[in-house]
Protein backbone atom coordinates (compact mmCIF):
# COMPACT_ATOMS: atom_id res chain seq x y z
CA UNK A 1 0.00 0.00 0.00
CA UNK A 2 1.15 3.80 -0.41
CA UNK A 3 1.54 6.08 2.34
CA UNK A 4 -1.22 7.90 1.49
CA UNK A 5 -3.52 4.70 1.51
CA UNK A 6 -2.55 3.71 5.04
CA UNK A 7 -2.98 7.65 6.10
CA UNK A 8 -6.16 7.67 5.08
CA UNK A 9 -7.42 4.02 6.52
CA UNK A 10 -4.98 5.15 9.92
CA UNK A 11 -7.65 8.21 9.95
CA UNK A 12 -10.77 6.39 9.25
CA UNK A 13 -10.02 3.99 11.98
CA UNK A 14 -9.81 6.89 14.44
CA UNK A 15 -12.75 8.59 13.19
CA UNK A 16 -14.38 5.03 14.07
CA UNK A 17 -13.11 4.52 17.19
CA UNK A 18 -13.76 7.91 18.92
CA UNK A 19 -17.73 7.48 17.27
CA UNK A 20 -17.63 4.65 18.23
CA UNK A 21 -16.91 5.31 21.82
CA UNK A 22 -18.63 8.58 21.60
CA UNK A 23 -22.04 6.57 21.08
CA UNK A 24 -21.39 3.73 23.28
CA UNK A 25 -20.11 5.43 26.50
CA UNK A 26 -20.43 9.07 26.38
CA UNK A 27 -24.15 9.89 24.81
CA UNK A 28 -24.52 12.88 27.92
CA UNK A 29 -21.46 13.85 29.16
CA UNK A 30 -20.04 16.37 27.23
CA UNK A 31 -16.69 17.54 29.05
CA UNK A 32 -15.84 13.66 29.64
CA UNK A 33 -16.70 13.07 25.97
CA UNK A 34 -14.12 15.40 25.21
CA UNK A 35 -11.37 14.76 27.39
CA UNK A 36 -11.84 10.76 25.79
CA UNK A 37 -11.96 12.29 22.44
CA UNK A 38 -8.36 14.04 22.91
CA UNK A 39 -7.35 11.16 25.00
CA UNK A 40 -7.54 8.69 21.80
CA UNK A 41 -6.45 11.20 19.03
CA UNK A 42 -3.37 11.83 21.28
CA UNK A 43 -2.69 7.81 21.57
CA UNK A 44 -3.62 7.70 17.64
CA UNK A 45 -0.93 10.19 16.86
CA UNK A 46 1.85 8.82 18.84
CA UNK A 47 1.42 5.09 17.43
CA UNK A 48 1.44 6.89 14.20
CA UNK A 49 4.69 9.14 14.63
CA UNK A 50 6.68 5.95 16.37
CA UNK A 51 5.48 3.24 13.86
CA UNK A 52 3.71 4.38 10.84
CA UNK A 53 5.56 6.89 9.82
CA UNK A 54 9.25 5.07 10.27
CA UNK A 55 8.32 2.82 7.23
Amino acid sequence: MTRNAVAVLYVLALIAVIVGVDVLFFKDRLVARLIVNIGIAAVFAAVYVLFVRRR
